[in-house]
């Protein structure tokens, strides 16, 4: 059975093709300023004590492998999003924190607040897609995502973020830039080459998700931004349940309801949890579940990532989830990602 591809050829789509343009742009606009060079210097002399990385939504989602990477170098650097941080950890607005505030729109409500509370406590390094925004006026160093102007689910907004997070880490922990410009050039052409296949991934896809009602993404490490945001793009852009969680926490309950309406997708991501998750997916397929294995080499090709550098992965391992965004409104006949009771950008905590 055919999928009828001209309800999603819209908007949401386009955004999704136009995302390799958006990464060439957000990379030619990567600078260090002297305002970010100056709070990464008092970082690297342990003025800042901790740092917190937060956002909403993909934002905060998006924020998982700058984690892995400050602590790996030896930083101290917390996750909280940003509701949370502003009524239940506000004790870290303080002149030894240094907040990473990641914000599409830079106007959502939280980061609006956000700006109010701080008011200068903590110096504040903002990544946002919109110039002369509350976030990117109020920062004191301000990273520019170049993904234009964005229907509705984030797409391209999110896969900038993820490039614009991975330069500031390497500025942050003071690695050679040059070296980070050659991977980051690599994002590019290789979603490019995957999207050039996306009718094909759709019609797979359309059909292996056939009868499916619960959907998980699992996955460990930076993995977990896909894994986040995956499940948050399904349930926006298809009104369809979705659940994102680690491998490990899908073993501590979740496993129980693997039935014949039951889909795991299961991210392959870095070589020291690859093997655990492999034996998650087959201990799932073991069960008579139904599984997919995302990553280099795998043998379903929707999920058959281009070979890349390792800091690029995040930005490749959403793009199977976006095909999934689009199998499931082919399948219903419905226009994915035209919201209907939200809006882009939310302004009410």
């Amino acid at each position: 059975m055919q999928s009828d591809f001209s309800v999603i050829e819209g908007a949401y789509l386009r955004d999704i093709l136009d995302q390799p343009h958006a990464l060439d742009e957000t990379l030619a606009g990567l600078k260090v300023s002297e305002n970010l060079h100056q709070l990464a210097v008092r970082l690297q002399e342990g003025k800042f004590k901790t740092v917190v990385l937060t956002g909403m939504g993909s934002s905060f989602h998006a924020l998982h492998p700058l984690n892995i990477e400050l602590i790996n170098h030896g930083l101290t650097a917390i996750m909280v999003e940003t509701s949370e941080l502003l009524h239940y950890r506000n004790r870290l607005f303080d002149p030894t924190t240094l907040i990473v505030a990641v914000s599409q729109s830079g106007q959502s409500a939280e980061v609006v607040r956000l700006l109010e509370i701080n008011r200068g406590k903590s110096s504040v390094i903002a990544i946002t897609n919109t110039p002369g925004s509350p976030l990117a006026e109020h920062s004191d160093a301000t990273i520019l995502s170049r993904a234009g102007e964005e229907f509705s689910v984030s797409c391209k907004t999110y896969l900038t973020a993820l490039m614009a997070l991975q330069w500031l880490g390497d500025v942050l922990c003071d690695r050679d830039l040059r070296h980070t410009q050659q991977e980051l050039k690599a994002a590019s052409p290789a979603v490019r080459d995957y999207l050039a296949h996306w009718k094909e991934h759709v019609q797979s896809l359309a059909q292996m998700l056939r009868g499916t009602r619960h959907l998980f993404l699992v996955g460990r490490g930076a993995s977990l931004a896909a894994v986040g945001t995956g499940a948050l793009i399904v349930k926006e852009s298809d009104h369809f349940h979705a659940e994102g969680m680690s491998s490990a926490a899908f073993r501590h309950g979740p496993f129980e309801m693997l039935s014949d309406e039951t889909f795991v997708l299961v991210f392959a991501g870095e070589h020291k949890t690859r093997e655990l998750n492999r034996r998650l997916f087959e201990d799932v397929r073991g069960q008579r579940g139904r599984a997919e294995f995302v990553g280099e080499g795998a043998a379903f090709p929707p999920c058959n990532l281009p070979s890349a550098p390792r800091s690029i992965h995040p930005i490749l391992e959403i793009l199977p989830v976006q095909m999934v965004t689009l199998a499931l409104a082919a399948q219903v006949g419905r226009e994915p990602g035209r919201f209907e009771l939200a809006s882009k950008v939310t302004t009410k905590e």
